[in-house]
């Protein structure tokens, strides 16, 4: 019997999923790849809709756990975990205890695929920014023999980790149409830039996959107050920077070279 392929997707909020996944997640599951989500939190702190209408902090949480759960059908994710952390606080969690609680998943999911943020967080927010720098710790340490979990499992070394990017094309799509996406960090504006063409090391057309992921992105209604203008595109326009799925692999243990993927379980399938 083939081995059942598994990709997970290692992220800080809910709806990072939806925006910044949601047409691989829902492309990878349609094919009978078992699709498996880590949150670090429940996005507590996410409130963007009028300031008196704030449902304070846990109650937004419960709301937004809920948002993740009902986007996770039309994904077709097989699992959703939360790892308790806090919204806005991930930089700041043990990284000790943040790495096991990863490392746990991964022995206990096996994955051949893991994806999360790259680690300039897109732009620059410190919870993505540490979600890639605790997952690629969780792979080292899923991968040692030495190394005790809190649940024992044995190791498991994942063969391909993937950062999931936007090029400067994208980017520029995506200002043309929403705007500039930034946010002001210790007094610097970290602005949303993109990676040149030339970097992306896999490409996917989800074009397909489109409608399934705006299911998905609609779930979160929380934070459509927070998306501006982009909820109400046309879907052509929607399409010019979310239907092409761009990456950079950080490594492969079963493939190399300048040959651009086409698919994130090239050399495995």
């Amino acid at each position: 019997m083939a081995e059942t392929l598994k990709l997970l997707a290692v992220f800080p909020h809910p709806d990072d999923e939806s925006l910044g996944l949601g047409p691989t997640l829902a492309k990878y599951s349609a094919e009978g790849v078992e699709t498996y989500l880590i949150c670090a939190t429940r996005g507590e702190r996410g409130w963007s809709g009028p300031e008196d209408q704030d449902p304070g902090f846990q109650a937004l949480g419960r709301i937004r756990e809920a948002e993740l759960r009902c986007a996770a059908a039309p994904l077709g994710l097989h699992e959703v975990t939360f790892l308790n952390y806090i919204d806005g606080e991930v930089d700041q969690a043990n990284p000790q205890e943040a790495i096991a609680l990863i490392t746990t998943h991964i022995r206990r999911i096996r994955p051949q695929v893991v994806v999360t943020f790259p680690l300039d967080g897109f732009y620059g927010h410190p919870d993505h920014i540490a979600m890639s720098q605790l997952t690629a710790g969780a792979l080292v340490r899923a991968a040692d023999c030495d190394y005790r979990a809190p649940l024992d499992q044995p190791p498991f070394t994942v063969p391909k980790y993937y950062h999931m990017i936007d090029t400067h094309k994208m980017v520029q799509a995506f200002k043309e149409t929403v705007g500039t996406l930034s946010m002001e960090i210790d007094g610097v504006e970290r602005e949303h830039n993109g990676w040149p063409e030339w970097a992306a090391t896999a490409r996917l057309d989800t074009r397909d996959y489109f409608d399934i992921a705006w299911q998905a992105v609609l779930c979160h209604q929380s934070q459509l107050p927070g998306y501006g203008s982009m909820v109400d595109l046309p879907c052509e326009s929607l399409l010019s920077f979310w239907g092409e799925a761009t990456f950079v692999r950080i490594y492969s243990l079963v493939n190399n070279g300048r040959k651009v993927e086409t698919d994130l379980f090239e050399g495995l399938k």
